[in-house]
């Protein structure tokens, strides 16, 4: 039985909440660590990965691996890898840029899921959805503009925006890759065992050959790593997940949305971080073209 449209508002409104916490929770570990940049980042990716796969094992005998076609598993095992170069990535974005911009562009993958889908689907692409792209697109150098006149936040925006729309690519083919492996077969729980499994298995070793490994830190640390996993992994995907069943995809693409919108105004309020004019500008008008292209891309 469908749930009453109160609930699957509240979900929704959980899941954006949710994950608005991710920036926040990850500029709060560098913090207390004092460390940022690429090493601390992967430490940060792969715990987070890591803890939330542990937090799933109860779920492991409940998988019906005999239900999944052929292919499957490999779908899911490159998602899974995709998912592994997102996070460390979009995270490592945080330490250059401003919050209101990172958060902004690697939530443009509905973008790059539409351009993704038309070069290896061969799905085609409506008015709508080109003319929200290029809306979109003209957001996302009105940003870049920021770091050219100097009026954005961080100690080097460019390659933190940059590092952010990397995260985006990833993200989009690591949806693109999910929704095949789900066609053949997994279910959500299962999928995501495998998929937060891989991306742990292909991060735990990474930072030590950076020189920068998982213990030795204060208590604080490991308590925003162990909220990462719970708070924005756990609650936050989950909730877009079981939405996804009774709603359409497009409505919780554009709830998901609201997540620049909420962690800039947790960054105003606990680092009294404040976007330049020109990065709003540029994010409001990008967020409006993703929005215009995901609702043509439920027109097809």
């Amino acid at each position: 039985m469908k749930p009453s449209n109160w609930l699957i508002i509240l979900v929704l409104t959980i899941g954006v909440l949710a994950i608005s916490t991710g920036a926040i929770l990850i500029r709060l570990a560098s913090l207390s660590a004092g460390i940022s940049g690429i090493g601390f980042s992967l430490v940060i990716a792969a715990s987070r990965v890591a803890i939330a796969s542990l937090l799933l094992v109860p779920t492991w005998s409940k998988i019906q691996w005999q239900n999944l076609q052929p292919g499957a598993i490999v779908y899911a095992g490159a998602a899974g890898v995709c998912l592994a170069a997102h996070f460390p990535l979009w995270i490592t974005s945080l330490s250059y840029t401003s919050i209101a911009a990172s958060t902004t562009l690697v939530t443009t993958n509905p973008i790059w899921v539409a351009l993704l889908s038309w070069w290896w689907f061969k799905e085609r692409l409506s008015r709508r959805t080109v003319i929200g792209i290029v809306v979109a697109m003209t957001g996302g150098l009105t940003i870049g503009l920021a770091d050219i006149s100097g009026t954005t936040t961080g100690s080097n925006p460019f390659l933190g925006n940059f590092l952010a729309l990397m995260g985006a690519w990833t993200a989009s083919l690591y949806m693109l890759l999910g929704r095949e492996a789900q066609s053949k077969g997994f279910g959500i729980g299962g999928y995501i065992v495998v998929v937060y499994g891989v991306a742990a298995i292909v991060l735990l070793p990474i930072p030590l050959f950076s020189g920068v490994g998982y213990f030795g830190y204060s208590g604080l640390v490991y308590f925003y790593l162990l909220l990462m996993a719970l708070v924005p992994q756990l609650i936050g995907h989950t909730s877009f997940n079981w939405a996804v069943r009774w709603v359409s995809p497009t409505l919780v693409t554009l709830a998901i949305l609201f997540e620049p919108v909420g962690a800039s105004f947790l960054g105003y309020l606990l680092f009294g971080e404040v976007p330049s004019l020109i990065v709003l500008l540029g994010a409001v008008i990008l967020l409006v073209g993703v929005a215009v292209a995901a609702l043509g891309s439920q027109q097809k």
